[in-house]
């Protein structure tokens, strides 16, 4: 009876101690071979597979077998979120499953450039690891998809940095870059210059569009901006190669030639007047300022000087001397 005893009490002292060496692990952090150590929990995964999965990827090195039995114990595997996690070294063991249960996959950022088309923005989706819902869809279907049938999809995604989990729906991502650009967009018509001689938010949006992609300089947005209010006051041609590039499409080779200007489409600015019927490009925050607070000033004309700034000219003699010194070189 005695032995039994013993063995009852060595027993107890054996579960105290592997109970007190499971709390101390619980919240010791861990070191991880990979860096990240990837973990892609696929929708009804049974609770098996979820602890072989993190003992496999080296996040949880202990046997899967008590792995499985304390998530079906603490009732936590059940609740495990589907989804793609990482996991580096320093985190704890009681930290993985909390992500696991809560949900918290790894992001992945996405990077939309100012300045950018949307053929340029529907490239990098094709790239990234997300399901590709738009895959087979032309520009006016994806629209169409977002609630917006009948939009021209140029310009009306702001171009910033977002997160995403892996898998995430490409529509999903459009879908968040669109209502950005509408909130963008929004507060900055609600800035306004009352005297402006734009009707709408979406002629703001196509002005900013054309003042994203003639400079890349800030502190020169606003003046080229009042440069082309000026010339819409006085029923001036915009004449800007920018709108004419953008009409050639895939057709353009680099190089922007005469007949090029000489050929009439919707988007060419030397051959018809006004704005073009659409965005040209997706213009930043301070584009979109610059359209609807544009500088005072009564130059008509400007011109790169080829390091990033323009010449401005009030008379088109004044233009004529500054192209002939800063593109042909006279």
């Amino acid at each position: 009876m005695r032995k039994l005893l013993y063995f009852v009490f060595f027993l107890l002292l054996l579960a105290g101690a592997a109970a007190g060496y499971a709390v101390w692990w619980w919240g010791q952090p861990l070191q991880i071979a990979a860096k990240p150590a990837e973990v892609d929990i696929a929708r009804g995964t049974p609770v098996r597979g979820v602890a072989q999965q993190l003992h496999d990827s080296g996040v949880l090195r202990v046997p899967p077998e008590l792995l499985h039995a304390w998530l079906r114990v603490s009732g936590e595997g059940v609740q495990v979120k589907a989804g793609y996690y990482e996991f580096e070294s320093g985190v704890t063991p009681r930290r993985v499953i909390e992500r696991l249960v809560k949900g918290e996959q790894s992001l992945l950022p996405m990077t939309i450039v100012e300045g950018w088309n949307f053929r340029q923005l529907r490239a990098l989706l094709a790239q990234m690891p997300i399901t590709h819902e738009t895959a087979e869809l032309n520009d006016a279907q994806i629209m169409a998809r977002l609630g917006r049938e009948g939009v021209h999809p140029e310009g009306r995604f702001f171009p910033d940095t977002y997160m995403f989990a892996r898998g995430s729906s490409d529509l999903a991502i459009l879908r968040q870059a669109m209502e950005a650009m509408d909130r963008m967009l929004e507060a900055a018509w609600s800035q306004r210059d009352r005297n402006l001689p734009l009707k709408s938010p979406d002629e703001a949006l196509i002005l900013a569009s054309i003042v994203e992609k003639e400079t890349g300089l800030h502190t020169d947005r606003g003046r080229i901006a009042g440069v082309f209010i000026n010339r819409i006051r006085r029923g001036m041609l915009l004449q800007t190669d920018p709108t004419v590039i953008y009409g050639l499409g895939e057709d353009f080779d680099g190089r922007l030639r005469r007949r090029h200007l000489d050929t009439d489409s919707p988007w060419n600015t030397y051959t018809r007047a006004g704005l073009p019927p659409t965005p040209i490009a997706m213009p930043g925050k301070a584009s979109l300022l610059a359209a609807v607070q544009p500088e005072k000033t009564t130059a008509l004309y400007f011109v790169a000087r080829g390091d990033g700034t323009s010449q401005f000219s009030d008379t088109l003699q004044e233009h004529n001397r500054a192209v002939n010194q800063y593109i042909r070189g006279r």
